[in-house]
């Protein structure tokens, strides 16, 4: 992959997953690439048994149907593992311990009528009958809820002006929630019943020509000015909640403290939101009416690109990339010191199986760094178990895909 490709690349990933954006992209391609965000998954501190509730409970949105009917292919499919390493992009099941692969998405850069462009994207959903991932181009974006009975959904054309609830064993939305702020991202909380829904003034995926990045040899246009508003935490079940205004910081130079997508999440006990900063501390917690908070004590090293976060029982912190040129390797952190605990193969660490494994992207050896694949690591292994085909390291097209997880 060359340098234009290179950018390319991590702009794209970048305005999928909402990672760094500082004003000298291109000499910091190398080290933004390894902390991409797609979409931070909130590690979760239920036991199996609260995991079980949560996941009959969650559905419940309107209708009654679901229950009465044939269990989700998630829970049939019953293995500890189950991997399709010649698949990619998907078609069947993949799941490892307590999380499964709910959904993915590809993306495209659509170009517009003024010039400017927006990253677009197209989901595949689990197909709860056949265990099969299956198109749907309604949305621009979602969550699934632990469980994988529902999923969070918004529309095309953002910031959008209501939020679905999908059932995902009848494929149909069971109730909308208005919102009079635009809404450009939304994610479940660790138990399910509550939502954050992150609202811009514009589109969280635009790119703008008045404001090009360069790779030496052509432009193209670049992140544009944030536009985040604030955020919503809303019930589930009843739909009802609160909007907070969170106004964007400026620094130097009018530099923005947030990326153009910089949503916010929940914590691990789903009290407080936080949301990931460009410039040091990494994190910013708030109460629900948006009043700033004080990083809880095991979320202090946690860094919001990092994808897996904590371990289900809370005492293992996923790290960064720890590997050489060479070599790929990840850390695990003691989440109340920062310190190193173990370090584990894998390029990125994207989703606790359960308190000793990971799912992992990791490349193939010898290749481009982009030419990786799903796989299952374990802390105290250096073994790694294949979990999917391996991703195109072309730049677009279908081959490059973005997973998004959820407790099964």
């Amino acid at each position: 992959m060359n340098v234009a490709d290179l950018v390319r690349e991590s702009l794209r990933e970048q305005a999928d997953r909402g990672a760094p954006v500082p004003g000298d992209f291109a000499d910091r391609v190398l080290a933004v690439r390894r902390r991409r965000r797609t979409r931070a998954m909130v590690g979760t501190s239920i036991a199996v048994v609260t995991a079980a509730v949560v996941a009959v409970a969650v559905p419940a949105i309107g209708s009654d149907s679901e229950e009465q009917g044939p269990r989700p292919a998630s829970e049939l499919q019953t293995d500890d593992i189950v991997a399709h390493p010649g698949q990619t992009p998907p078609r069947e099941l993949i799941a490892a311990g307590n999380t499964a692969l709910a959904a993915y998405s590809t993306s495209k850069k659509v170009e517009q009528p003024d010039g400017d462009a927006v990253f677009t994207r197209t989901y595949r959903l689990l197909d709860q009958k056949t265990g099969t991932y299956r198109t749907d181009p309604r949305w621009s974006w979602l969550d699934v809820a632990p469980g994988m009975r529902t999923a969070a959904v918004l529309e095309r054309g953002l910031p959008a002006r209501r939020i679905g609830l999908l059932n995902l064993l009848t494929g149909k939305v069971e109730r909308w929630i208005p919102v009079d702020h635009g809404v450009g991202g939304v994610e479940f909380s660790p138990d399910g019943r509550k939502l954050v829904a992150t609202t811009y003034a514009k589109s969280p995926d635009l790119l703008d020509k008045d404001r090009p990045i360069s790779d030496g040899k052509h432009e193209e246009p670049g992140p544009a000015d944030p536009s985040r508003t604030g955020f919503y935490v809303l019930d589930v079940a009843s739909g009802k909640g609160s909007w907070s205004e969170v106004k964007t910081k400026r620094g130097g130079f009018g530099m923005s403290d947030i990326n153009t997508r910089q949503d916010f999440d929940f914590s691990r006990d789903g009290s407080l939101v936080y949301s990931g900063r460009i410039r040091e501390p990494s994190q910013q917690y708030y109460d629900f009416q948006g009043r700033k908070k004080s990083t809880p004590v095991r979320e202090r090293h946690l860094h919001w690109a990092v994808e897996a976060r904590l371990s289900p029982n809370g005492k293992l912190a996923a790290g960064d990339f720890a590997g050489g040129i060479k070599t790929t390797a990840t850390e695990v952190l003691d989440p109340l010191t920062g310190k190193r605990v173990a370090k584990i193969p894998g390029q990125q660490l994207l989703a606790w199986a359960d308190d000793k494994r990971l799912i992992a992207w990791d490349i193939e050896p010898g290749t481009s760094e982009y030419r990786n694949r799903l796989v299952l690591v374990t802390i105290g292994s250096k073994k790694t178990v294949p979990l999917s085909g391996y991703r195109s390291s072309k730049a677009d097209g279908v081959g490059r895909w973005t997973p998004v997880f959820a407790r099964r």
